[in-house]
């Protein structure tokens, strides 16, 4: 994990206290940092870009309702049906109906004990010094009680959503590659949405750039449509991308990347010499 925790450890102290596991305060920067936009963080698969920490997993969603009740959560953040709007909650923070299929669990980890990690631009999120109006939980959560806090929040994927949920990322390691899938919904003026594809070598974490990825959309009423995703580079990174837009009904998307086109040399030649086909589900 030393290397996953880039961005957590500099607002994060573990100790050990009383025979248990306690967060410590660590010091807040003189400086807050400068705040992203919503856009910008979905473009970068829900994350700030290079940002990677791993939460231990086993969190119970049950025990983490509790602590979101104890918490005093709902003052400010709403969730349906669990905790209703009444008396100004959601008013103040974002409403976290169906959130958990929007974020990976470490950033919603980061963002209880860190809020001013990753500051959202607008109004509800910012206070007048510039940093994140949401109190920071380090001296009152266990790590226990974050680990099942933050199941709590991942756990809610149903109800109401701000996007389609098919526009959150998802993720899985075929072969060599790690493969992330994101899909930005078409704009005004009639723009096409546009589907990319993140190719890295799981080994390294490098992009590889040098795959014919082809990408097979299986949808409900129409015929499954295949394109030929391009190289490309843009806000996100590089990636395999192409100008779509995916029917409603999707329900499946499935890529083959083929036999690297450039030279490969030394263990990658072996790697990277076999085609790869996996498949992701589209809700």
């Amino acid at each position: 994990m030393i290397a996953s925790m880039r961005r957590l450890l500099s607002a994060l102290a573990i100790v050990i206290a009383l025979g248990g596991l306690a967060l410590a305060q660590a010091p807040k920067s003189s400086t807050p940092p400068k705040p992203i936009s919503m856009d910008e963080l979905h473009r970068t698969g829900g994350v700030p870009r290079g940002w990677k920490f791993t939460l231990p997993a086993g969190g119970d969603p049950r025990r983490g309702r509790e602590v979101f009740a104890k918490l005093e959560c709902a003052k400010c953040h709403e969730i349906k049906p669990d905790f209703p709007k009444t008396g100004g909650a959601g008013d103040v923070g974002p409403e976290l109906t169906g959130m958990g299929a929007h974020h990976p669990a470490e950033y919603f980890a980061e963002s209880i004990l860190d809020p001013n990690a990753v500051i959202l631009a607008g109004p509800g999120y910012v206070g007048p010094d510039g940093r994140s109006i949401m109190p920071d939980y380090r001296d009152s959560l266990s790590v226990a009680e974050l680990v099942d806090l933050v199941a709590y929040i991942k756990s809610l994927s149903g109800g109401e959503h701000h996007h389609h949920e098919a526009n959150a990322p998802q993720e899985q390691t075929a072969g060599p590659y790690t493969v992330r899938v994101e899909y930005q919904e078409p704009g005004a003026a009639k723009s096409p949405g546009h589907l990319m594809v993140f190719v890295a070598d799981a080994a390294t974490g490098e992009p590889v750039p040098y795959l014919p990825v082809t990408a097979v959309i299986r949808s409900v009423e129409t015929a499954p449509r295949t394109l030929r995703l391009s190289p490309m580079i843009g806000d996100s990174g590089f990636h395999y991308g192409a100008d779509v837009t995916l029917p409603d009904d999707t329900i499946k998307l499935t890529l083959t990347l083929g036999v690297a086109t450039l030279k490969t040399m030394g263990p990658a030649a072996r790697r990277f010499a076999k085609p790869v086909t996996l498949s992701f589900d589209w809700e």
